[in-house]
Formats: structure tokens, C-alpha cells, sequence
């Protein structure tokens, strides 16, 4: 049985560390990460700014390589990129001299896909992003908001078994953020893909993942995995929501805090 009743791990992190050198000194990013994400996961890595989730998520795409342990998908050990996987950043990553339309193609074109088809497949993913009627506009025309859904729809229109995501909603307003949050979890239910999601807004971690690992500051270590078992869509002000809440909490703050966090 795989994690959290996944029969089938898409990913394996084994006794991953990372240490980053200079002349001058040493940072010892991770230490020690043994965790496994199911297929078709929606899996969060949730921590302060500075604990190695981004650099854990870098590993884990194959942008880096970690210094010791490694990181398997699907059984193979990951040692770079991998078209069948795609990453979505914070800063949007489009091109402003291309429209939404052609944005969206990029990652077709590349994979050689013909015209027709391409412009057909880039018109579903642009639609299901809420973006119909924008095909035609050019990212100076957009929203952040806007501008993230051409990022995801990039992604989505390659047809990527995995989406790593690094807080790829931080840029945006808080209410915007939340719409982007809403979204994604339909189009995720809808495509299935397996995604990893790194955050450190403790809402956004508990109304997005099926299960939460929570990081501690540098060296960044898993603390605990939690599991989210909400039904979707999930209420921000519900009860189990602020249980769930305040078990974070007091993975970070200490269980006599943890009441007056949540309060916040």
C-alpha cells in the first residue's frame, strides 16, 4: 500500500541532503528527507522562507542535485529535467512577446506538435483556465492573476504526469490568490495530475493538499506529514479546516502557542 492509501508512488525521496559551498562558508539546506508522494497526489510542502522547500522542489524536478540520497520517480532515479514533468514558478515565466495563444503552444511546439492540432489542444487548456476571449493578448495586457493561468495552462497543455509548483501564487493579491486556489483544485480533480506544491501560507497548504509536510528552518527536515481527509471544496472557516489549522500550529510554535496563534 503506498502513502495514504496510494497503491502506486509517483515519487520517492530517499535520505536526501543538500549543502550548498563557497570559499567563505557552508549552508546545510536539507538533511535527512525520506518522504513518498502518491500518483495523482496533490502534496504540499509547507514551511518558513529559508527552510529548503524550494531547494527540495528544485531536486526534485531535476534542476539540482542533491549532495547525498536521491530522489526516484517512477522507480527511476532523477538526475536532470524531464520533459514528462513541468514546473510552475512564482514569476510567471511567459513571454511578453508572445500572446496567450502562443504562449500556451511553447511547450507543443517544442514537442513538435503540428499547427492544427497544437492551436486546437492550447484553445482547451486556455479555456479550461478561464482565459477564453484573452488569445489574442500579450502579458502586458494581463493580471498577475491572469498572467498565472497562461503559466498554467502551459503546463497543462503538455499533458505532464507531475506539476511541481513553487509558490506560484505569492505575487498575486489575497483575493486573487484565493480564486487561483479554487481553480486549481477543479482543474487538478479534472486532469488528475500528480502535484507537488510548495507554500509557506498555512491556509493555502490546508485547502489545496491531500496530505502536508511541514518543514523545519535550516537544515530544512521533514517534521511531520499530515494528512488532510476534508472533503472537497473544503471551507476556510470550518471547524475541521481550524483543527487542522492549529495541528500545524503547534508543529511550529509548541502546543502551549498554539491556541493564540490560530487566533491571529
Amino acid at each position: 500500500m503506498g502513502s495514504a492509501g496510494y497503491d502506486n508512488i509517483k515519487i520517492a525521496v530517499r535520505d536526501l541532503t543538500k549543502l550548498f559551498s563557497n570559499n567563505s562558508h557552508n549552508l546545510h539546506a536539507l538533511e535527512a528527507i525520506n518522504l513518498e508522494v502518491g500518483e495523482g497526489e496533490f502534496f504540499c510542502l509547507l514551511g518558513p522562507s529559508g527552510c529548503g522547500k524550494s531547494t527540495l522542489l528544485n531536486i526534485m524536478a531535476g534542476f539540482e542535485k542533491p549532495t547525498a540520497g536521491k530522489v526516484l520517480i517512477g522507480g527511476e532515479e532523477i538526475k536532470a529535467p524531464n520533459p514528462r514533468y513541468v514546473t510552475v514558478f512564482q514569476d510567471y515565466g511567459i513571454f511578453p512577446w508572445r500572446t496567450v495563444q502562443e504562449n500556451v503552444e511553447f511547450g507543443l511546439e517544442i514537442k513538435g506538435v503540428n499547427g492544427s492540432e497544437r492551436e486546437n489542444i492550447a484553445k482547451e487548456f486556455i479555456k479550461l483556465v478561464g482565459l477564453c476571449g484573452f488569445e489574442k493578448r500579450h502579458p502586458y495586457e494581463l493580471s498577475g492573476g491572469m498572467k498565472q493561468r497562461v503559466s498554467l495552462a502551459r503546463a497543462l497543455a503538455v499533458n505532464p504526469e507531475i506539476i511541481f509548483m513553487d509558490e506560484p501564487f505569492g505575487a498575486v493579491d489575497a483575493l486573487t490568490r484565493m480564486k487561483l486556489q479554487e481553480e486549481l483544485v477543479k482543474i487538478w480533480g479534472k486532469e488528475n495530475k500528480t502535484i507537488i506544491f510548495v507554500t509557506h501560507d498555512i491556509d493555502e497548504a490546508i485547502y489545496l493538499g491531500d496530505r502536508i509536510a511541514v518543514m523545519t528552518p535550516v537544515p530544512g527536515k521533514i517534521k511531520s506529514i499530515l494528512e488532510v481527509t476534508m472533503s472537497r471544496p473544503r471551507i476556510r472557516t470550518g471547524s475541521d479546516f481550524l483543527g487542522i489549522k492549529e495541528k500545524i500550529y503547534s508543529e511550529f510554535f509548541g502546543l502551549e502557542k498554539c491556541q493564540q496563534k490560530v487566533k491571529l
